[in-house]
Formats: C-alpha cells, structure tokens, sequence
C-alpha cells in the first residue's frame, strides 16, 4: 500500500462513516445539541464542508472543487455556531449531497497526485498541525471523524441505534 493508498482509504472511510451515522436522521435531528453550547450537527457539517474546500484548494488545480454557495461559509462559521435558529442551515441532504460532492473532488485530486507531491510543505496557519500536503489530507479525513464522533452523542440522546 503506497502513502496515497492509505490516505485515500481514510478519506473514504470517514465519507461513509458519515452517511452511516446521518442516514436515519431527520433534518430536525441536524440541530438538537447534546448539551448546551455543543455544535449542532448541521452547523458542524457545514464547517467540514467549508475546511474540505477552503484547506485543499490551494493545493490542487483550479477548478477541482466547485464553489460553496454564497454565505456558505460564513453561515457556518464561528459567529454562528451558537445560533439556536435553524435559518440558513440546510436539510440533511443538502449536506450529504455537498459533502459527497467534495469528499470525492478531494479523493479525485489525490488519485492525480504524484506521490512525491505528498511531501509538498503547507503554508499559512495549518502548517503547524500538518507541514505536508499529506498531513493535511489526512487531518481532514481526522477532522471528519472528530466531528462524526460527536454524532453519536446526539444519535444516543436521540434514542438512535448504535450503527458502529
């Protein structure tokens, strides 16, 4: 298994994960918090879909990931993520169609990718927490499961059956 292998298997184990734990979901679910000042879940797959863009573009060919809707990021920001209205946020699918959308742009862009090219140093502020293009595609295949894991709290709470 080469180093794009393994990073591809991560991105799409975490892409199913996600349909996994969303699919019996209602979109009323997408907004109960497990405690107070917890994400809701809608608010939370909006800020996956806004990072999946927003820290790989700059590393793969214009044009690999479609545009956000406008506000799109913004209505999924930190400003936001306290609001108790669910103005703005969209339906289940509406996430799982844009999230799918952009999981398999960022799995596409790697199939692409020359394995040297893993080794490619990040710039700005995620350096730190990922200095390769490698580290990055793999924290953001950790960063949705960091936020899968707390969909199971809300699916508990929900009364929603253990599903892995």
């Amino acid at each position: 298994m080469t180093g794009k292998d393994a990073i591809k298997t991560a991105l799409a184990s975490t892409q199913n994960l996600m349909g996994m734990y969303l699919n019996d979901l209602s979109d009323a679910d997408l907004f109960v918090r497990p405690v107070p000042n917890a994400n809701h879940i809608a608010w939370q797959l909006g800020h996956l879909i806004a990072a999946e863009s927003g820290l790989l573009k700059d590393y793969f060919p214009a044009g690999t990931y479609a545009e956000l809707p406008a506000g799109f990021a913004e209505q999924h920001g930190k400003s936001t993520a306290a609001s108790e209205s669910s103005k703005g946020f969209g339906t289940k699918k509406d996430y799982l169609d844009l999230f799918n959308k952009l999981r398999s742009s960022t799995i596409a862009a790697l199939e692409k990718l020359p394995e040297k090219d893993l080794d490619t140093p990040t710039k700005g502020n995620m350096a730190a927490f990922a200095p390769t293009l490698g580290a990055l595609l793999l924290l953001q295949s950790n960063h949705t499961l960091m936020h899968a894991g707390q969909f199971t709290v809300v699916r508990r709470k929900l009364g929603k059956p253990v599903v892995f």
